[in-house]
């Protein structure tokens, strides 16, 4: 048997016709020169080359493209790939705010200056521009970068540049930090952007929270003499384990432990101690938002506080978590001792009582006197929570000396996000152990 490859016409045996093309005497394929059609004349299976390099090439352009947009053009790009169209267009946003070198050929983030300047029809425009080639998340990404590079913080004091931004909590947070300076053309304006923002967090927090919170309330209200759909096995097996009959491997359950339903008279007491230092602004958007929707709830009794150096009740603001925020003044300094010193004298019902401290525990203030206070609530029976942020934003920096020194006192600190929050309640209601998230 002879190997090699023959060259020349074939005939289809079907159509009569000869076509061109060149067979692989080892493998049996047959190759199409014109199709690019590859047959194996043993199993008949056929394979288009062509598609498959195609197929291929157009990987590699799409590949080009993304790298030519990562890095931005210029003659060491590599990529030797020009833009045209939707792609130009979009690569000039991102130019307008990350594009340039500076003189020394550095590409660095404090560095890099946009074509926006300060005029603001220009922002305008480029803020519709990336509305318009990219996706909600991504936008947000480059307008809270805009405001950090670029110092356009300023520029968010003119009605039509609000107007044109995509509201979410970081822009929120932005606007309250600069609200006093806010002409008054700016603040309705202002108003409904943050008004905005927190109608939606209230639509998606809102009916978990008080599902949640609503049956941690009837469990916690306990009852001896339970109908048969609210008797607590769990506790009720437990309490009645002396009672276990070995040959009949059951316990008699002599005594029943139920959950009741809870009334619509005052049961629990939370209070929310917000930290409104400048980093804490995402964290006091959302427990704001909570807030709001903890005082909806008859059965809880919801105080709110901030803090920075002196001390503002807000209580009497939480039907409307807009107004709790305007009554915000984000930036300044640390008291926690002197936050909580406030929230104690509050406290009337220790035992039915939950201290939320939302906090990145830098304290300014007295920090035994601080350690102290926590002690002297818990030993009175105050359930309390020290979360270190109470938002979506990965790890917070925060005073890991004051973190464990609050964990020795076994109230342990770490951030929480929106979504664990109603959890987190939850279980500080029914005093059992929280269900902190993995480190």
């Amino acid at each position: 048997m002879s190997t090699g490859t023959t060259t020349g016409p074939t005939t289809d045996v079907t159509t009569g016709p000869a076509v061109d093309a060149t067979t692989d005497a080892t493998s049996g394929v047959t190759t199409d020169a014109t199709s690019g059609v590859t047959t194996d004349v043993t199993t008949g299976a056929t394979t288009d080359v062509t598609t498959d390099v195609n197929t291929g090439a157009a990987a590699d352009d799409e590949r080009l493209r993304r790298w030519r947009l990562v890095l931005g053009g210029g003659e060491a790009d590599g990529t030797g790939r020009a833009l045209t169209g939707t792609d130009a267009a979009m690569d000039g946003a991102l130019t307008a705010l990350y594009g340039r070198r500076n003189q020394g050929g550095d590409r660095t983030g404090r560095d890099r200056s946009a074509g926006l300047g300060a005029s603001a029809p220009s922002v305008a425009r480029w803020l519709g521009d990336i509305r318009t080639y990219f996706p909600s998340s991504v936008v947000q990404v480059m307008q809270r970068d805009a405001i950090d590079r670029l110092g356009l913080a300023t520029l968010l004091l003119e009605p039509e540049m609000l107007e044109a931004v995509e509201a979410d909590v970081h822009l929120v947070g932005t606007l309250l930090s600069l609200h006093k300076a806010m002409p008054e053309t700016t603040r309705e304006t202002a108003r409904a952007v943050v008004r905005k923002v927190v109608d939606d967090l209230e639509k998606r927090l809102a009916a978990r929270t008080r599902a949640t919170l609503t049956g941690a309330l009837d469990r916690s209200a306990r009852i001896s003499r339970p109908r048969h759909r609210d008797i607590d096995w769990d506790r009720t097996i437990r309490a009645n384990l002396k009672n276990y009959l070995p040959e009949h491997r059951t316990v008699v359950p002599e005594r029943l432990i139920g959950h009741g339903r809870a009334s619509q008279a005052i049961r629990k007491e939370v209070v929310l101690c917000i930290d409104q230092s400048g980093s804490m602004a995402a964290s006091v958007v959302y427990a704001s938002v909570f807030g709001a929707v903890l005082a909806s709830m008859r059965s809880i009794a919801t105080r709110l506080v901030v803090f920075d150096t002196a001390v503002v009740d807000l209580t009497d603001r939480l039907d409307d978590p807009v107004d709790v925020l305007f009554g915000t003044q984000l930036g300044g300094g640390t008291d926690i001792n002197r936050a909580l010193a406030h929230c104690q004298s509050k406290i009337t019902r220790p035992a039915d009582t939950v201290v939320v401290l939302i906090s990145d525990l830098y304290e300014g203030g007295i920090r035994d006197e601080m350690l102290k206070r926590v002690a002297a609530m818990k030993a009175s029976g105050v359930q309390f929570v020290a979360l270190l942020a109470l938002s979506d934003e990965g790890a917070p920096a925060y005073d890991r000396d004051h973190a464990a020194a609050l964990a020795a006192l076994g109230a342990p600190a770490f951030a929480c996000t929106p979504d664990l929050f109603p959890e987190i309640m939850a279980a500080a209601l029914e005093k059992r152990p929280l269900p902190m998230p993995a480190a």
